[in-house]
């Protein structure tokens, strides 16, 4: 790689680094391609990405940003997952590697929180930003269907009363 592609490399990391919700850091030593792809593509479907950089790179990138907390853990061979969702990375990165032993968290950080192992995985535990979205929604719709039901239900007793009258009042 030579010294251009290496500076635009560290602009666009430094960019990542200051843009993102979260940043994972785990190692991937003994993964293949094709599971590689697999991390690749789960991440994307969640709304995050990976990132495979040297380390030295890397920590240059982190200089200046919120996620400079990492830098310890970038030892041997490492990858970087971001996503601007706090929860989205660290939950496909969770998931990723309960399926691949050799897939190890290592930590990571969310805005200036270094976070460990243990961190990411409460962060994946955590329900993501369109599921609470989804439960708010929820819980707004509920009383107003309440509502309607307490305010239709006088309505229908009063017009099945009347309805018994009028059937009594024919039967008589």
């Amino acid at each position: 790689m030579d010294r251009a592609a290496k500076k635009e490399l560290v602009t666009a990391l430094n960019g990542v680094f200051k843009d993102t919700g979260v940043v994972v850091v785990a190692h991937y030593s003994g993964l293949n391609v094709a599971q590689m792809q697999t991390l690749r593509r789960q991440m994307k479907h969640a709304g995050a990405a990976v990132k495979v950089a040297k380390n030295r790179l890397a920590k240059i990138a982190l200089e200046g940003t919120d996620a400079a907390v990492i830098v310890p853990l970038l030892k041997g061979p490492t990858l970087i997952a971001y996503s601007g969702d706090p929860v989205a990375a660290p939950k496909a990165a969770a998931d990723f590697a309960k399926a691949h032993e050799k897939f190890v968290i290592l930590g990571g950080a969310m805005g200036k929180t270094a976070l460990d192992a243990n961190g990411i995985k409460a962060l994946a535990a955590l329900p993501s930003l369109d599921e609470l979205r989804a439960k708010i929604v929820g819980l707004i719709q509920a009383p107003a269907t309440k509502i309607a039901q307490v305010v239709n239900a006088p309505a229908a007793k009063v017009a099945r009363v009347v309805q018994a009258y009028a059937a009594k009042g024919e039967a008589a």
